[in-house]
């Protein structure tokens, strides 16, 4: 019931809303946002962005703008740069300038595996059990002896490697 009285009003003010026209990889305008946001998105696959990165000028930007109607030739180099830092956040070389994160990254890295080693040293000493004494060098000499003594498995096992007369291993 809810919903056919929605979707008449939708379809009585013709659409679910206004549709704005916008490039590749960004948002339509933003017509009415505040001043501080704004659908400014540049990057390196799309850089040239649909809104400048300023919107609100001053009276020396507005100057500015009014003197990049003229001719090219009387700008100074220092104008050509502030008329660009108006339209655009970054140059190319800034967007693929290296940063030092990876530093930050490799020592968080290094940190939690050093973290990890310790809690695990932490686990062997304090939570783990002693070993049991079937994995010690003694039982595990004395299990062998036993085999060899009951000459288990005598044709491919180790008792076929074991010499009884000389007792050492078969070369």
């Amino acid at each position: 019931m809810f919903f056919r009285t929605a979707w008449s009003l939708v379809l009585r003010k013709g659409g679910l809303g206004i549709r704005g026209i916008h490039g590749p990889g960004d948002t339509a305008p933003s017509k009415g946002k505040m001043p501080p946001y704004t659908n400014y998105h540049a990057q390196r696959s799309y850089p040239m962005p649909e809104e400048p990165f300023c919107t609100e000028l001053n009276a020396e930007q507005q100057a500015l703008k009014e003197k990049e109607k003229g001719s090219w030739t009387q700008l100074s180099h220092a104008e050509k740069v502030a008329l660009y830092r108006l339209q655009f956040h970054e140059t190319f070389a800034e967007m693929n300038h290296r940063s030092n994160e990876w530093k930050t990254v490799m020592g968080c890295v290094f940190f939690f595996c050093g973290f990890t080693a310790l809690l695990i040293w932490w686990q062997r000493v304090y939570v783990f059990p002693k070993k049991p004494i079937t994995l010690t060098d003694e039982w595990k000499a004395q299990q062998l002896q036993r085999i060899l003594d009951m000459k288990g498995n005598p044709v491919q096992g180790l008792a076929s490697q074991w010499d009884y007369e000389k007792k050492e291993w078969k070369k």
